[in-house]
């Protein structure tokens, strides 16, 4: 006996037409036809059935704030972080609360149940860190919330940075964060690694770092990361966001660094859509893209995984809690236009932020907690390309959150013969 069957589903690995079977919160059965009854049926009708989205970069905090208290008119990184600046005065619990919650409300129809969020600790009032970790509770029964204690205006640059940082983890925030290239020195900067490596050692915690995201090809704080990582045995608990001075350097430098980010297994994480927004900036031509070296990660055998990084906030006017947009970014940006590279694009948008965010139990096999989602395409590289509506989105085996199908969507999919198929639902299946 199933809590719910789901079939004629096409799956990320390529298999087609096969029926997923839920029972007790878990995935019990993948079978090409499971012959029993179930509470529920939901027949995709050869669509996509995945794993949830998952965001291992984000800034909860400053979601939906977009034109508080003013626009940023530049669009540049520092007039983002000056404007965050005048805004976070002003900002009380109930404010962040309310954005957070309309936010993974969003997040639920696309499919994204897994979000790791930056939490700025600078403030020393922590009222950030109060309001997400509040969020955090609230949205666990269909979201898992991470928080990382980040401290925007710098470890040592800020005048409470590092008291501010420990009393925000003294909290409950999960996991360590930093942002050394925005020290007052290069110096400054590597201490402030060496510090939060060694905070996180002694507390048993992840590290996340936002690390070189500037054009300068000096900026290696990566090469300190990485040391620090070994140094203090955290291999494969630290990642490294946005990295973006890679795109920078020369590369013999570069043939040096990834083996050694590849020995301390970093987790990296490029922000695609922000990326491409905020670097080159002082460039007039040519103009660098900014993002750092995706294919080369992936290649030398690192963790690679894509992140939203912001939407509708000081730095970002734009996005949508939609993962497949920031796939289909990458997509341009790194030139990964082959097959196999769109399949690895998808992977760094569920497997790979999966495991960057230490996820258990996650995957669509038999033994996976029961979390899926199905789209309006009907595989990987078609939902890369259009983006398409998130059907239904299934939650602990239970359904959360159900979307109508698009008619355009059929027919850009080359399936116009098909407007009525849509998703069947059958509430309840008779013996």
């Amino acid at each position: 006996m199933f809590d719910l069957i789901v079939r004629n589903a096409n799956l990320p690995d390529g298999r087609q037409g096969f029926d997923i079977g839920l029972a007790g919160g878990r995935i019990t059965a993948i079978e090409k036809r499971i012959h029993a009854v179930a509470g529920e049926e939901i027949d995709a009708t050869g669509r996509l059935v995945s794993p949830p989205f998952c965001d291992p970069h984000f800034h909860m905090d400053a979601t939906l704030s977009l034109g508080m208290p003013r626009m940023n008119m530049s669009g540049t990184l520092l007039e983002g972080i000056a404007l965050w600046g005048e805004l976070r005065p002003l900002l009380t619990k109930e404010a962040l609360v309310d954005r957070a919650l309309r936010y993974c409300d969003l997040a639920v129809s696309q499919g994204l149940l897994f979000i790791r969020s930056h939490v700025d600790t600078s403030d020393p009032r922590l009222v950030t860190a109060e309001a997400l970790i509040e969020v955090r509770e609230r949205v666990a029964p269909y979201i898992t919330l991470q928080l990382v204690a980040f401290p925007q205006d710098g470890y040592y640059r800020a005048a409470e940075g590092a008291k501010s940082l420990e009393r925000a983890l003294d909290m409950g925030i999960d996991i360590v964060g930093g942002i050394p290239h925005f020290e007052r020195t290069m110096d400054e900067g590597r201490l402030s690694l060496e510090a939060l490596c060694r905070i996180a050692a002694e507390r048993g915690l992840p590290v996340d770092i936002h690390c070189d995201e500037t054009d300068d090809p000096m900026s290696r704080h990566i090469e300190t990361l990485a040391a620090e990582t070994i140094r203090y045995g955290l291999q494969g608990r630290v990642a490294g966001s946005h990295l973006t001075s890679m795109h920078s350097m020369d590369n013999y430098y570069v043939s040096k660094l990834i083996p050694l980010m590849a020995e301390a297994q970093i987790n990296v994480i490029p922000n695609p859509l922000i990326n491409i927004m905020l670097q080159g900036r002082h460039d007039t031509y040519p103009k660098r893209r900014g993002l750092t070296r995706v294919r080369e990660l992936m290649a030398a055998g690192l963790n690679v995984s894509f992140g939203q990084d912001c939407t509708m906030d000081p730095w970002y006017s734009m996005g949508s809690a939609d993962m497949l947009e920031v796939g289909h970014m990458a997509i341009h940006v790194a030139q990964m236009s082959g097959i196999e590279d769109k399949k690895q694009v998808f992977d760094a948008l569920t497997i790979n932020s999966a495991k960057t965010m230490g996820l258990d139990g996650y995957g669509l096999e038999v033994g996976c907690k029961a979390d899926l989602v199905i789209l309006q395409a009907a595989d990987v590289i078609e939902a890369l390309r259009l983006k398409p509506t998130r059907l239904c989105v299934v939650k602990g085996g239970k359904v959360i959150s159900r979307s109508a199908p698009r008619i355009g969507e059929l027919f850009l999919a080359g399936r116009p013969n098909r407007i009525d198929s849509g998703l069947d639902y059958v509430p309840k299946t008779s013996s």
